[in-house]
């Protein structure tokens, strides 16, 4: 790391300290054009890759999952399975990779972790609320305490969007730092619930923020309001990570959830992850999905590539 960039990554720091200059901060990051980003989104949406990519597009695609429920209908037994088939997606394939992480409410986490442990694949808990994020903060860091101690190993925390909208960023900048520190050694992912924040702008900021604010990962979405994870919003949290990495020297991942259901929509991501900020986040350490149904179309294509016969839905569990 250079010396401009340790001294750029001591000012950002600094900002978090007063409000005012925050939001100039914030205010003062380029603009996005709307246009632009969603032409750009739509081209890159429409890029071929030969067979042997897309075999290697899927493999690393069924890595990047968080397997994921998030039911109040969730019980024990379900979520065991869940975390079963996250290690052998498919059974009568040994050679299929494991997902990334299963993702669970808090309360769900000890029965995931008599699964997982041990297997390199990692316990990921919602928390601080969600999906809302509206309760006091003793709450919110209590959930998160409380995920750990069971045997989360990663946190996807969900920012207050009224006190952002409102423009009480330092609000929000307090309590992402106030969660990372009830972390411990868990990651941190920030849910900026981009379908909630009205602009590409606002998405922009918020990335900044939650960055800035010590997030090792910033996420599109709850998957629990209408607009969730869309290619140009990706687009704009992908360019806010490079930035921020060339600005201060630390790396963030990115992790679209909601409505990324099919193999063509996972592939369109990862061919906008290798075109905007390139192979550095083609990995599961640095991008992820949410999502619960990819796993299956992504299992059924895999099946079609590697024997030419095309398994049908039924042939997977159902999530």
């Amino acid at each position: 790391m250079t010396a401009t960039t340790t001294s750029a990554r001591s000012d950002l720091t600094e900002l978090g300290r007063s409000e005012t200059a925050l939001r100039t901060f914030l205010h003062g990051l380029p603009g996005v054009d709307q246009v632009g980003a969603e032409q750009r989104a739509a081209q890159l949406g429409t890029r071929s890759i030969k067979t042997t990519a897309k075999a290697e597009a899927i493999d690393l695609a069924i890595r990047m999952v968080d397997l994921t429920t998030l039911e109040g209908a969730d019980t024990p037994g379900k979520v065991r399975a869940l975390a079963a088939k996250a290690l052998r997606p498919d059974p009568a394939d040994p050679s299929c990779p494991h997902v990334g992480a299963v993702c669970v409410y808090p309360s769900m986490v000890p029965h995931v972790a008599e699964v997982l442990r041990g297997s390199g694949v990692h316990l990921a808990s919602v928390a601080t609320a969600f999906p809302s994020g509206q309760a006091p903060l003793e709450i919110k860091l209590a959930d998160v305490r409380a995920a750990v101690e069971a045997g989360a190993d990663e946190i996807d925390m969900v920012i207050n969007r009224g006190a952002f909208l409102a423009g009480r960023y330092s609000e929000v900048y307090d309590e992402i730092v106030a969660t990372k520190e009830a972390c411990g050694n868990a990651h941190l992912k920030v849910i900026l619930e981009t379908g909630e924040l009205a602009t590409y702008d606002n998405v922009r900021r918020a990335s900044w923020l939650a960055m800035l604010a010590g997030g090792d990962f910033i996420k599109t979405s709850t998957g629990k309001v209408p607009v969730a994870a869309t290619l140009p919003v990706t687009l704009v949290m992908l360019e806010a990570v490079r930035d921020f990495r060339a600005a201060t020297g630390r790396q963030v991942g990115v992790k679209p959830a909601g409505g990324i259901k099919t193999t063509k929509d996972a592939i369109k991501y990862l061919v906008m992850v290798n075109e905007t900020v390139g192979a550095d986040w083609l990995s599961p350490d640095w991008f992820r999905f949410g999502a619960s149904s990819l796993l299956n179309d992504l299992l059924m294509q895999r099946t079609k590539l590697t024997t030419g016969v095309y398994a049908g839905p039924d042939y997977f569990t159902l999530d």
